[in-house]
Parts: structure tokens; sequence; C-alpha cells
């Protein structure tokens, strides 16, 4: 048992003099958070952005300490409070906002962050003692738990906080969070646990994945410290005991976004992807220079690039107030501009998601979001940018790259005043991340099998882990699996039941290697004179040559050699021509926004154009009607036509691009099966195309809509993608989160190229001698539900079982068909050609149409 104390209240004179002395009151989310946190509760606070979660979950434990008073409790240095942040460039920005009330309340704490950031002199005053407060990340928390003394690190730990829980918890690094708060909970069970999120649509599943079961409890901790051997855990506990059960808290401080969009004078009535351009440019300037302070948001780097050079040529008595900021940009490039941003020195930034979270951006006025944000969650957290502050309102304008993203921005309105948040999603059961805690916890101080089993069955993620499953990752880590014959493979040791690692070149290896960041193998890109820029992905490079011109960090560079990793490049004296760039991924409308797409076409179909941008499209939607039609909510619409291209098969479930990629594949291949038949194939978020020499074998919509029927789906989506390819390619992220692709020391980096290598030779030896292998399993079922979003293409197919099919003989190509036709030419011409062609198609549909 630990030492009780006196229970403490939800606030205290000191603190209350602290908000006052800044113009506040606490506002009562907070206060119940604080009372919460004082009956040793845990939970979940959501909260719009810029409502105070920050202080929310900090005052809880200050409160705490002040109310020791000058008691021994008091008096014990060391980590207290763990803040865990997703983004390493956020936990300089959080520490400041941490730091900012301790002296008033008179508290001698520390607050450090360790993250891959953090200066070799901090890491060293570090392995001797922590600060009283820690920001860090998953992967430098996991580095934490593989110190030998890992129990006494945290013997005087008090809480854990989960900033931005929502961007951790649908991938493997929340998972990492889910396995580390597991032995945090094992070493400490009544510590308190809480989360922050600010736009999130299952909250009950969240709060689950963060606390977990709590099915191993203390019962196991008193076990494990009886076992000789190993770390002793603590003695004294928190003053309080645990709740039953977690609390979610919703912010009670009403944050007004108004989400409006800037609508193009002329809209053509054949709109294609990126047909507006930078036409925008116009309008954009004109809501910089009337904001004091703005963010552009872009969907790509490229794109950030792009606008940030076209307003710089536009404006170019504003170079040294604006600025670009993505992920690929060096460290100290980013920090200079979130400097500028707080100091209010940059009136614009031209930005990725790189910004979408961070503490303290009250300078910022205006938020743009150029092309659709294809998520509500999405705008809504970059449109929290702006009004970042209590009781301060958001806005945040849609600036559409083509007319029928004005559609997603009347939609995306609608499903954030309706409360449409997409869910994350936790994972379940990813056996690589499991396989690396293992020698994680194996080098921090070891463990044994049957106690760490039940302690990661206590995870949302491994509740049903099974016996056999637990065995194969166990003797995966100590006898490599098939690999047995390869010492190097062989990581943990057993000796009398326990497991721990014993070989200093494997704990090297593994230590370099912990995380679960599996992007694409980057490149450095430095000026030949010395100054590194950034960094940009391996592919790209690759396919330049030498004389070769791009643009990256706001600059036309040329480059002039690749050695190693490092692309060395200079500024480029031609910027004109073809400049090749890189875009980045692109991201599929989201399901609840693709539902909101189909409700406001409904509107739109029974006459309802209220929105500004549903009558700004009223012409494409009429020409739209009188050629086609307009589908309700419920209906898919098959639209069918020839041109001189070949006979045209026009699909619009409206439901995201990757479900229509994959639907257009199955479609496919399920029409080939009836006869001999090839098609090409183009899908976007709206609809898919499939394009033949000759009719597709079809007699009409009942026969469409057999081939659409969800039966038999997994199979046949397997069969009609090269399913194998793209699980061998799966598994090299698999295999190297696993621990068995090492990506190299420093100065020991290996190319992508050299990983899939490696990564294919594994894949070969466990398909010929370990087909049943768990990790195989696991990138097939990765392909499936990330690549190919099986779960909601299964969900479509349903859908349209169950809904009104119609099938229209058009005249042509109808304004939903044309972006498919563009997007299909896209591929096989250059965008000055493409231009061209479409131009050309454009003329003659406007022709026929009248």
């Amino acid at each position: 048992m630990g030492v009780t104390s006196p229970p403490v209240s939800a606030s205290c004179p000191a603190v209350e003099q602290w908000f006052a002395a800044h113009g506040w009151q606490p506002f009562p989310f907070q206060r119940e958070v604080w009372s919460a946190y004082a009956r040793g509760e845990s939970g979940l606070i959501h909260a719009a952005t810029g409502t105070g979660k920050t202080y929310a979950a900090w005052f809880g434990p200050l409160i705490e300490a002040l109310a020791e008073g000058d008691g021994p409790k008091a008096r014990e240095r060391g980590l207290r409070v763990l803040w865990v942040t997703p983004l390493r460039a956020l936990a300089a920005d959080t520490a400041r906002a941490l730091q900012e009330p301790l002296a008033a309340l008179g508290l001698p704490w520390a607050i450090e962050t360790r993250t891959g950031d953090t200066s070799a002199s901090v890491r060293a005053r570090q392995r001797n003692r922590l600060p009283e407060a820690l920001v860090t990340t998953p992967e430098s928390l996991s580095l934490l738990l593989a110190r030998a003394d890992a129990a006494e690190l945290f013997a005087g730990l008090h809480c854990v906080v989960v900033d931005e829980w929502h961007e951790l918890l649908a991938s493997k690094r929340g998972v990492q969070v889910e396995l580390a708060l597991a032995r945090l909970r094992r070493w400490r069970p009544q510590l308190r646990t809480w989360g922050l999120s600010a736009t999130l649509g299952n909250l009950d599943v969240a709060l689950e994945a963060l606390l977990g079961t709590g099915e191993a409890g203390a019962r196991g901790d008193m076990e494990m410290r009886e076992r000789p051997g190993l770390p002793s855990a603590p003695a004294s506990s928190p003053s309080v005991a645990p709740a039953e059960r977690g609390r979610i808290v919703q912010g009670l401080v009403p944050k007004v976004i108004q989400i409006d969009s800037l609508i193009p004078t002329t809209i053509e009535r054949f709109p294609w992807a990126g047909h507006l351009g930078l036409r925008m440019l116009e309008p954009v300037l004109r809501e910089i220079e009337a904001a004091t302070s703005c963010l552009v948001f872009t969907n790509t780097r490229a794109q950030t690039e792009r606008w940030y050079q076209a307003i710089l040529d536009a404006r170019p008595e504003w170079s040294g107030t604006i600025a670009l900021h993505h992920g690929s940009l060096a460290r100290e490039v980013r920090e200079w501009v979130e400097t500028g941003l707080r100091d209010g020195r940059l009136r614009c930034v031209v930005c990725t998601s790189s910004l979408d979270l961070g503490v303290d951006f009250s300078p910022v006025e205006r938020v743009l979001q150029v092309g659709s944000p294809r998520g509500v969650a999405r705008l809504l957290q970059r449109a929290g940018r702006s009004g970042h502050q209590p009781g301060a309102s958001s806005r945040v304008s849609c600036v559409p790259t083509h007319a029928f993203e004005l559609l997603e921005a009347a939609a995306v309105r609608h499903a954030a005043h309706a409360g449409q948040i997409e869910a994350r999603l936790p994972l379940d059961q990813p056996l690589d991340v499991l396989a690396q805690h293992l020698v994680t916890i194996a080098l921090g101080g070891g463990f044994y099998a049957e106690e760490l089993l039940a302690e990661v069955r206590t995870t949302r993620a491994y509740r049903a882990l099974t016996d056999a499953e637990w065995r194969w990752c166990l003797d995966f880590v100590v006898r490599g699996g098939p690999l047995h014959a390869y010492p190097e493979f062989r990581r943990v040791v057993e000796e009398a039941g326990h497991y721990r690692v014993t070989d200093a070149a494997v704990a090297r290896r593994h230590r370099l290697a912990i995380g679960t960041i599996t992007a694409d193998a980057t490149m450095t890109v430095r000026y030949v004179g010395g100054e590194q820029l950034g960094t940009v992905e391996e592919a790209f490079i690759t396919r330049l040559s030498p004389g070769d011109r791009f643009t990256f960090a706001g600059r036309v560079l040329e480059l002039v050699r690749v050695k190693e990793m490092t692309a060395w490049v200079r500024l480029a004296r031609r910027t004109d021509g073809a400049v090749p760039r890189w875009s980045g991924g692109r991201l599929p409308l989201s399901s609840e926004l693709a539902t909101a797409v189909r409700e406001r076409l409904q509107a739109a179909r029974d006459g309802h154009f209220e929105d500004p941008e549903l009558l700004a499209i009223r012409p494409i939607l009429a020409l739209q009607a009188r050629w086609s039609r307009i589908p309700d909510a419920a209906e898919l619409l098959v639209e069918r036509t020839r041109t001189r291209d070949g006979h045209h098969l026009f699909i619009f479930p409206f439901e995201g691009r990757l479900v229509h990629e994959g639907l257009a594949a199955l479609l496919a291949y399920r029409l080939a099966r009836r006869a001999p038949i090839t098609f090409s194939v183009a899908a976007n978020d709206y609809g898919l195309e499939l394009l033949s020499a000759e009719p597709a074998p079809l007699d009409g919509p009942d026969d469409l809509r057999a081939a659409l029927a969800p039966a038999g789906l997994i199979d046949d989506i397997l069969a009609a993608l090269n399913a194998a390819e793209l699980a061998r390619r799966q598994f090299r992220e698999v295999a190297r989160v696993a621990g068995l692709l090492v990506t190299g020391g420093p100065g020991e980096r290996r190319s992508a190229r050299q990983l899939q290598a490696s990564s294919n030779l594994f894949y070969d030896v466990f398909q010929k001698y370990d087909p049943d292998n768990l990790l195989l399993h696991q990138a097939r079922r990765e392909v499936l539900e990330r690549q190919l979003e099986q779960g909601r293409l299964a969900t479509a197919l349903e859908r349209i079982a169950a809904g009104p099919l119609t099938l229209v003989e058009t005249p042509g190509p109808t304004p939903l068909a044309f972006p498919l036709l563009v997007d299909r030419l896209r591929e096989r011409v250059s965008s000055e050609q493409l231009a061209d062609r479409v131009l050309k198609l454009q003329l003659q549909l406007e022709r026929a149409a009248g």
C-alpha cells in the first residue's frame, strides 16, 4: 500500500491567482479534470483546439504537488509527470507551455524534453536523473524502457499525459504507446493516465486503447518483485487509489468555427482535377493582405512549394515575411518558421500537415485550405490553428483547385456542424510491434514470459492474443524462428525462465532501430557549399540526372551529384521549362465526408441550393441532370457512353479514391471472367471508369448489380490485384519493425533498394520454408486493410446491393465523368499536352451541350 495523503482540492489559491493574473478563469471542464485527477482517476479530455486542454491535464499534478507543502513527498526529486507527444517538433513548444506557470506557483520543477533532437549533454544528464516533467515521443519512451534501470527511473512517476492521442491512435505508434503504458502500470499500479484529443469520432474506443483492460493489476506486480534477478518495483505509490473506470471529459467551452469558401468568378461546366491551378492566387493574396497573419494549408509538399513560390513571385516585397513549412525541411528552418509565427514576424506561412498540431500559435488570424481537406477532422484541426486561444472563434476558407471541391466544401461544413467526425480505429495485434517490444523489455531488465504475457493482454491491441501467437513471438526473438541458424536473429536469451538481451551488438542495433515509423528512405539535400536544406525521398532523387532542376525549400535547385545518401545541389541559373516535382501521397475522401457529399448532391437534386458553393456549381449540376441525372444519397449512378477512345463505363459510388481503385480492379476482373476483355481503368474520389475496345459484357442493371455483389469479395480482390507483390512490399515495413531489417547505424545507412532486396529474401525464405509465418499473414492483412481499405469496400458493396442502381446511356462524358477521363489521359501525356487535349475536349463537349 502507498502512503495516504489528505484529499487534494480541485484547485488552490495560487492556481486561481495565476489564472486571474492572465485575465482568465478556469473553465468547468478543467476543474472537472483536476477533481478527477485528485481522486486518482484517469481519462480522456476531448475539447476543441485552443480551449485549454493542456492546462486541464497539467494543473492536476501541479495542484497535487502544491498540496504536499514541505512534506517528505515534496522533497522527492525525479520524474513525476511524463508527457508523450506525437511529434518531436512539438516537444519544445509543449515544454515552454508547461514551464510558464511554475515560477509563479513556486514549484522548483525542471521541465525537459527527450527526443531525437535532444543534445548529447542533456542526454548524459538524464542518464543519471530525469527531471520532474519530461516531454518525449513514443520512440524515446521505448528507449527509456530499454534501460536496465528503467524500473528505478520511473519509480516516482505519478502521471502520464498522451497529447494529440487521436494522431497516434490508429497507427503502430499508438500500439507502441499502449505497450509502454502497460509496462509503466505494472511498475506503478496507481498511475494516472490522461489523453488529450481535439477531433475524434469514437471516444469510447480511444479511451479503452489509452487505459487498457486493466486486468493485470497489482498482484502481477507483487509476483514480479519477488522474482530474483529483476529490478525491484518501487515501494511507494501515488497518494490516491485508481478509479474503477476512466472518464471522458468534454470541453464545455463552445468553439465557434466558421467554414466558408473562396468562390471562383468563372467555372467551366466540364471541370477536372487541378484545372483551376493558380487561378485562385489573387483571391488568396487578398485574404493574406487583409489578415495580420495567415496559414495557407495544402495537402502535399509539392503544392506547398508551388503556392509559396507563386505568392512570392506575385508579392516580392513580402520576402522575409512569408515562409513555407513542411516535414522535409531541415529542423532549423522549421523552428525558425515556428518562432516567427509565435513572435508575429511572419504574415503568412504556406504549410502541410506539419503545422496541423502545435501549442501556441495565437497570433494566427486566418487559415486557408487549398484543395479539399479530404476529411472533416482534418479541416477542423486546421481551422483550430486560428483563434487558438480560449474564447476565440476560428475561421477557415476552402480554396478549390477544381469546381467539384466546392461541393466538398459545402459537405464538410454540414458534416462539421452535425458533429460527423471521423473515427480513428486502433490496430489489432500487430505482431511486428510486439516482437520489437519483447526485445525492448528484455533489454530493460528482462522479463518472465507468463508475467509479460499477462501485462501485454491488458492492452486493447493484444487483449485477444492467443497462447499460440505469444509462443510464436517469443520463439521469433529467442530462436529466430525459421532463421535460427543465424546467431544475429537469436536476440533474446532465456536463463531459468528469465528472458534478457546479453549481446552488446544486438542491444546496440535494437536501440538504433526502435520505433514503428517506416517512411520511404530519404536523402539529405545539401548545397555544394555545405548548408543542409532538408530531405527528400530517395525514390524521387534517383529519377533525376545531374543538371536536372527541381523545386525544394522555396528554391529552384540544380542537382550536381549524388553521393551515398546526400544530393548535392546548387541554385539553378534557369527556372523556366519543365521542373520535376515530388508530390507526396494523395489523400482519399474519408467515409464521413463521402457520405456528406452524397447528401449535398441529394439536396441539389431536390432543388436546395442554399449553400453558396452549390449555387456556384449549379450550371454544372444542371448539365449533369440534363445529360444523365444527379444521384440521390442511396443511389448508384452508372453511365455508359462511346467515344473514339472506345466504350466507357462510368460508375459513381462516391466512396473515396482507394475504395474506387479496389472496386475498379474487382469489377474488371469479374467482367473479364465472363468474356475475354481488356480494360483501362481510372478512379477518383467520386467514381471509376472502365474503358474497353468492345462493350463491357453487361446485359443491364441487374447484370451489373450481380457483378458488384459483396459475396467472394476478398478472394476476388486478391486475384484481381497483384496481391502477392503488394504483400511483398508491405512485408518490408513489417520486417523492419520486427527487427529483421537493420537500416544501419551512423554512417551506415542502407538504401531503400538494399532494404527491399533484403526484405524480398526474407519473404521468399518464409514463403518456402515457413508459409504459416505470422509476419507473412500480417503483411497480407495490412495490404487488405490499409492499402485496399477492404472494410470500406465491403461496406460500399453492401450499400450498393441494398440501394437503387440507375444505368444511363449518355451522349458523351458528363460533368461527373469528365474528371475521370482527364485522369486517364494524365498518365499518358505531358502536362503541356494534357492542357491542350483537355481544352479541345472541353470545347467539343461545350458545343454538344449548347
